[in-house]
């Protein structure tokens, strides 16, 4: 029994080494990327570009999509949602290999503006530091609008109004509920789900996000049949 004790206590106190070795990597990622650019210093530059779009200048449908699909709990959070973490680390034990991350649209957007798209532990927790001074800093629909406007749509399309003037040619505030819904889908995976190179994967994944938004209250039976007609 002793024996059973001193093995349970040294397997902790190594997960607890480890744990702290990637915390104190991950700050220590996170400090750097602040000091070579403020995150004030960085949203200012977001904002500057030409075809910034405003949150006002798009659909309601579409952002309904996008938080429907991306993170439902987004507007309860604090940068973090533990459940998903939760979920996908038990996923991960399975697989045996760091697979899914559980990132909230707050995570997404640290990444996009500071970090790789490597999925390694040590970036990961940086970005959870990051994502918790975005939310200390900046509103929910702050951090969506920016999050919208620094996302990858595929096809060389790197915020939302290049993609929906280059996927139908319309500004963002001009989309009809049917390309808003397909355009809250292609973040996920942009080279599978193109419209222009895979129409027919591109549906399936308007499909899907349909189905999340009936799931999370953001549309009716109704609307989604007159959408997918």
């Amino acid at each position: 029994m002793k024996l059973v004790k001193k093995i349970a206590i040294t397997i902790l106190l190594i997960f607890i080494c480890i744990g702290s070795y990637f915390i104190c990597s991950g700050y220590q990622m996170y400090k750097s990327a602040i000091n070579k650019m403020p995150l004030k210093d960085k949203i200012t530059t977001i904002r500057q570009k030409e075809d910034y779009t405003k949150i006002d200048d798009m659909p309601q449908i579409y952002l309904k999509a996008v938080v429907s699909v991306e993170d439902h709990r987004f507007y309860k959070h604090f940068g973090i949602d533990v459940i998903s973490i939760g979920r996908a680390f038990v996923n991960d034990i399975k697989k045996m290999k760091f697979v899914e991350g559980g990132s909230t649209i707050t995570q997404q957007l640290a990444k996009n503006i500071y970090f790789t798209q490597d999925k390694k532990i040590v970036r990961k927790v940086a970005e959870i530091f990051m994502a918790f001074s975005i939310e200390s800093n900046y509103n929910k629909d702050e951090i969506l609008e920016l999050y919208l406007n620094t996302s990858y749509f595929g096809n060389g399309f790197y915020s939302v109004k290049s993609a929906s003037l280059g996927y139908f040619n319309k500004l963002p505030k001009d989309m009809n509920d049917s390309e808003s819904i397909m355009l809250a889908g292609i973040p996920n995976a942009p080279s599978l789900y193109n419209p222009i190179q895979n129409k027919n994967l591109a549906i399936e994944r308007q499909r899907q996000v349909i189905n999340k938004m009936i799931k999370y209250g953001n549309l009716d039976k109704v609307e989604a049949e007159k959408i997918i007609k």
